[in-house]
């Protein structure tokens, strides 16, 4: 694995996702590059969505957008508390990269909205062939699942069979 240190260019996280390796900032250490074995992949014939979570999408509580506000789930998503972490990977540098990234058209964003409210997300990288989710966040319950059905449809409807979430959880 070639050693990208703190280049978080363009070229380079394109290179490193093509070869499968993602960046992982821990505060007080150099930029970590990891891919990890064995690797989280989404196998969208395994997903499966309880029946409270169909129902609140057949009613409509959610509403669903591409692309239109990735900053602010990319912003979500470093903010959002989780369980057992203190603190988020990311960075402003993170989220200036993402940026690039997303102004060249392979970093996405599928927004959850509620009440004209922006109420979860996910957001991830598509290179080389393959959807790589890097974070999602929920304001109400169910938000940041419904993102993530929403996007197995759409990656579905071009083809995919799958998605790289990364890490095993």
């Amino acid at each position: 694995m070639e050693d990208f240190e703190g280049d978080l260019r363009p070229e380079t996280l394109l290179e490193a996702y093509s070869e499968g390796i993602f960046p992982w900032p821990q505060k007080g250490a150099p930029l970590l590059w990891h891919s990890p074995d064995p690797r989280g992949v989404l196998d969208f014939s395994d997903l499966r969505v309880p029946r409270s979570l169909k129902a609140d999408m057949r009613r409509g509580k959610f509403t669903f957008t591409a692309d239109r506000a990735f900053s602010a789930v990319m912003r979500g998503c470093a903010v959002t508390p989780r369980a057992g972490q203190r603190g988020t990977w990311i960075t402003p540098a993170m989220l200036a990269a993402y940026g690039r990234l997303h102004e060249l058209g392979v970093a996405h964003s599928i927004e959850c909205w509620s009440g004209g409210e922006l109420v979860g997300g996910l957001y991830g990288v598509h290179v080389a062939g393959v959807f790589s989710g890097e974070s999602m966040f929920h304001e109400v319950t169910g938000a940041s699942k419904a993102c993530l059905v929403e996007t197995a449809r759409r990656l579905q409807a071009l083809g995919h069979t799958w998605m790289d979430v990364q890490m095993v959880t």
